[in-house]
């Protein structure tokens, strides 16, 4: 049995992408080549890795135990590579971070930026994901670390709060609630809202709650930046819910005001969540000291 790594992070791109197609293409790699070589790893396993699906691909029992122990390898590589990066004039390092929208729109770019111009040999690989599809992928090994809020559930990682991230009730400068300190959301799920596109983290946990509470929000429309929510929200289409910091930054430019909400869902953190540090990469971990420069985990 000879797998080499090229195998094995074919293998894991395949797991990720759902499809052969969407992990050749993250190997860059052809789709003829991507499926020979996993053809050549089942063959020389004698069993199937993969169940090959109308929609897509999903691991057999023998895949799973192939996943673990690929990461397990391609994880050491990239602690080797970093550990070795100061001395190898062609090495760089590379890591991987998973957010929430409100930690990439309004935290994450001006925190990393710092560190990349210290580093210029080490990059970061910035996807969005929702907060518990990024403490799932952080438990599973999928990426360095992650920042999400701390509504999700996080047991069994390291945590550290980076920031407060509490949502607000955005609504216009005239609005009659423009002059209040405070509301709750059953107070105002009357009213039209604007509210996020479909999929998005966020708008998810606005919806799931209003139901909880038996409310059913009425949306006008649906928008994917924070930016162009205040926008209708200042033009009096209706309200909307953002991350505070999201709601300040647009506040004067789009005429709008943020209220808190007291809800207690509302009241979020910004967590930076990973596995062990100790088991990162050392240029995951210079990372990790960048946005934590005085706390440990």
């Amino acid at each position: 049995m000879r797998f080499d790594l090229t195998d094995l992070r074919l293998f894991l791109n395949v797991h990720e992408a759902g499809t052969i197609t969407g992990g050749a293409e993250r190997s860059h790699m052809a789709l003829a080549s991507a499926s020979e070589r996993i053809r050549g790893m089942e063959d020389a396993l004698g069993v199937p890795l993969l169940l090959r699906e109308q929609r897509g691909v999903q691991p057999t029992p023998a895949g799973h135990t192939l996943l673990h122990h690929a990461r397990l390898v391609l994880q050491q590589m990239e602690q080797l590579r970093g550990d070795l990066g100061e001395y190898g004039a062609g090495l760089a390092g590379h890591v991987r971070v998973l957010c929430n929208s409100s930690a990439l729109s309004e935290y994450l770019p001006q925190a990393i930026a710092g560190f990349l111009a210290r580093h210029p040999r080490i990059s970061v690989d910035v996807d969005e994901r929702s907060s518990q599809e990024v403490a799932d992928a952080v438990r599973a090994g999928l990426c360095d670390m992650g920042l999400v809020s701390d509504s999700v559930d996080l047991e069994g990682l390291a945590t550290r709060v980076l920031r407060p991230d509490p949502l607000v009730l955005v609504v216009p400068q005239g609005h009659e609630l423009a002059a209040r300190r405070s509301v709750a959301l059953a107070e105002v799920a009357h009213l039209d809202f604007i509210g996020l596109a479909e999929g998005s983290a966020l708008q998810a946990l606005v919806v799931r709650h209003a139901q909880r509470q038996g409310q059913r929000l009425r949306y006008r429309v649906r928008l994917r930046q924070f930016e162009a929510v205040c926008q209708l929200v200042g033009l009096g289409v209706g309200v909307g819910i953002l991350p505070r910091a999201a709601a300040m930054r647009h506040a004067r430019a789009q005429r709008v005001k943020a209220v808190r909400l007291t809800d207690a869902w509302a009241d979020r953190q910004l967590v930076l969540c990973l596995r062990k540090l100790e088991d990162l990469p050392q240029h995951a971990q210079q990372l990790v000291h960048h946005l934590l420069p005085i706390a440990q985990l």
